[in-house]
């Protein structure tokens, strides 16, 4: 016996309600059906889920399991690292980060040189991670 039931709403549109959920599903934000937790499009409505990270949700990562952190999140390290000691005075690994408002910041300081001297610790601090879903933990996702 299924836990699925289809009804029609009042406005018309097919809604899905379960019973319960399992602990990998999650609510749609749009329409409220359980979806999987890493479904970036829900099957039901077709509306594509915010990203749950700004939200206090964290991400557990374990180093050496797959799939802890989603692919298009993950950072090379060594590319943050090169951009850091090379192009760091201008903010290039804080943009290639996804920490645009940094970015700026050390664009309009370039001038100085300071932004070049934290970027180039930066850079080998960067290289100091075991593994890029570690990086991408502690520096782009600051879990």
């Amino acid at each position: 016996m299924s836990n699925e039931n289809q009804t029609k709403g009042r406005d018309g549109d097919e809604h899905y309600d379960r019973r319960s959920k399992n602990s990998d599903e999650t609510f749609c934000q749009s329409c409220g059906a359980i979806i999987k937790t890493a479904a970036e499009i829900c099957p039901k409505c077709g509306v594509r889920q915010q990203n749950n990270l700004g939200t206090g949700q964290t991400i557990n990562v374990n180093v050496g399991q797959i799939g802890s952190i989603p692919s298009y999140l993950v950072k090379s390290r060594t590319t943050a690292a090169i951009l850091a000691i090379f192009l760091g005075g201008l903010g290039a690994d804080k943009f290639y980060r996804g920490k645009t408002t940094l970015g700026f910041i050390y664009l309009l300081f370039c001038w100085t040189y300071i932004p070049s001297l934290i970027a180039f610790v930066e850079g080998i601090l960067y290289l100091q991670c075991k593994s890029d879903e570690e990086f991408t933990a502690k520096y782009v996702l600051g879990t």
